[in-house]
């Protein structure tokens, strides 16, 4: 069994955590020095005791989408107020499977902009607000795709000098299959995986020919996938491209690192 320290030794700089899918509390044990916590619906956000016992141990940043009643900052700010002081924050549109219909139709631009002013060194995420992203500033937050390293490289030619963190699911194995069934279906929710896959394909183990051939390219684009060694020269590579942090999302739970 893969142990803890493997997240550091592949060159992992933190972990994020969802929290409706493991026990936060455990990630304490992990082998790295940060984590982050996804935001998956106000009824899954640990409690403000839980997060500071993390931040005991860790440095904890939450992820706060600032169009959700309670870290609207142009609204009810409640969750955001209720973080303890060593908790940072990860401030994001939002994905709307999380908002309401109201959440959702806010804007996004004013909200970062006053969530930031409000936030101690926050991270901001990019995913479709690249250029809201940047012009907000702080540490810019990307999903990991095929197309990252060029955009790491253009980014520090044009002269960017802040920090990038990427967000990457992370499967430190070589087992195909185990690969697959992890992140097959993430892999396959992005929309130019979308578009190559066969109407109808399976997205875990079960894909074979065409679909098989699509999805095994697709979770190495968007994932960290195979063992320590290779993972830590992918790594390796998003760091001379311009990556400042690496953040593994732990795909097949924290027991494989634990």
């Amino acid at each position: 069994m893969l142990q803890g320290a493997t997240l550091s030794q592949a060159g992992i700089d933190a972990a994020a955590i969802k929290p409706a899918e493991v026990d936060v509390e455990r990630a304490v044990d992990l082998g790295v020095e940060r984590l982050a916590v996804d935001y998956e619906g106000r009824e899954h956000l640990p409690s403000p005791e839980t997060l500071s016992a993390l931040a005991d141990e860790k440095a904890v940043r939450v992820t706060t989408p600032v169009r959700a009643d309670g870290f609207d900052p142009l609204g009810e700010r409640d969750l955001a107020e209720s973080l303890p002081e060593p908790v940072r924050r990860i401030l994001v549109a939002g994905h709307r499977a999380y908002l309401t219909e109201t959440e959702s139709e806010r804007a996004v631009a004013p909200r970062l902009r006053e969530a930031a002013a409000r936030s101690r060194d926050p991270w901001v995420g990019t995913e479709g607000i690249e250029r809201i992203a940047l012009a907000v500033g702080g540490t810019q937050f990307e999903l990991l795709g095929p197309g990252t390293d060029r955009r790491l490289r253009a980014l520090r030619q044009a002269g960017y000098e802040g920090e990038v963190a990427l967000y990457a699911p992370t499967v430190l194995t070589d087992e195909e299959d185990t690969v697959l069934d992890a992140l097959g279906d993430y892999a396959a929710r992005r929309g130019p995986v979308r578009s190559a896959l066969p109407d109808g394909a399976v997205t875990d183990a079960a894909a074979g020919g065409r679909a098989r051939e699509v999805l095994s390219q697709a979770v190495r684009d968007y994932g960290l996938v195979g063992d320590v060694e290779t993972v830590a020269d992918r790594v390796e590579e998003l760091r001379d491209a311009g990556a400042d942090r690496i953040v593994g999302y732990p795909a097949r739970g924290l027991d494989p690192f634990l």
